[in-house]
């Protein structure tokens, strides 16, 4: 469309454009989680929490790839993290324990199919928020590979976490936008904003 000579162009930014703007501020710098995680002036937060998820799940099947050399099916038969918690997977009909690794691929292909749903998320410019309540839940599962990494897989978890910060990012997100309890972030990465529980439990939340 063309307009006059010094009218103002009005135009609604494409699909993903916050994504993208998240990504530009990620390679600039991915230690600067205050610049990340910090949305323009006037943006949705429901949309700015829904592009930082999709965000984190694309990094995490980085993550989720540099594992599939060292956790096993016959070595971490089950998802856990520390002795005291087995995580069950809700990939299948009835949630069941599941080899980590596999816990992980299912739990990261769910996640893509909810963000990525017509029905739940019509639309990148507005979200409803009954669909912004779901982002809680797929933050506890995705965080379940964090801490399974670092309980089992420390040295890929370091490596990882060093080029990326991504636990580091994660964690300073989902207590900014309160979506997770304090008490699942077992990560004792950020000590002074966090407390780790040490109870014992299963979960298939």
């Amino acid at each position: 469309m063309v307009m006059a000579e010094g009218a103002a162009v009005m135009r609604r930014n494409r699909p993903g454009t916050k994504e993208k703007y998240i990504q530009q501020n990620i390679r600039t710098d991915c230690s600067n989680m205050d610049k990340i995680l910090e949305p323009p002036e006037g943006q949705d937060e429901g949309v700015w929490k829904y592009e930082h998820l999709r965000q984190f799940c694309l990094e995490l099947n980085g993550l989720a790839v540099k594992l599939q050399g060292e956790c096993h099916p016959d070595t971490c038969t089950q998802m856990t993290a520390t002795e005291q918690w087995i995580f069950l997977c809700a990939a299948h009909k009835t949630p069941k324990e599941c080899p980590a690794i596999d816990y992980t691929r299912h739990t990261l292909d769910g996640a893509a199919c909810l963000l990525n749903s017509n029905k739940y998320f019509p639309s990148r410019v507005s979200i409803k928020e009954s669909s912004v309540g779901k982002l809680g839940s797929v933050c506890r599962r995705i965080y379940r590979i964090f801490s399974h990494a670092y309980f089992h897989h420390r040295q890929i978890f370091d490596k990882y976490e060093n080029e990326t910060f991504l636990c580091h990012r994660f964690t300073r997100f989902v207590m900014k936008y309160n979506l997770m309890s304090k008490d699942n972030l077992i990560v004792p990465i950020m000590e002074d904003e966090t407390n780790p529980n040490e109870a014992e439990g299963e979960s298939d939340a």
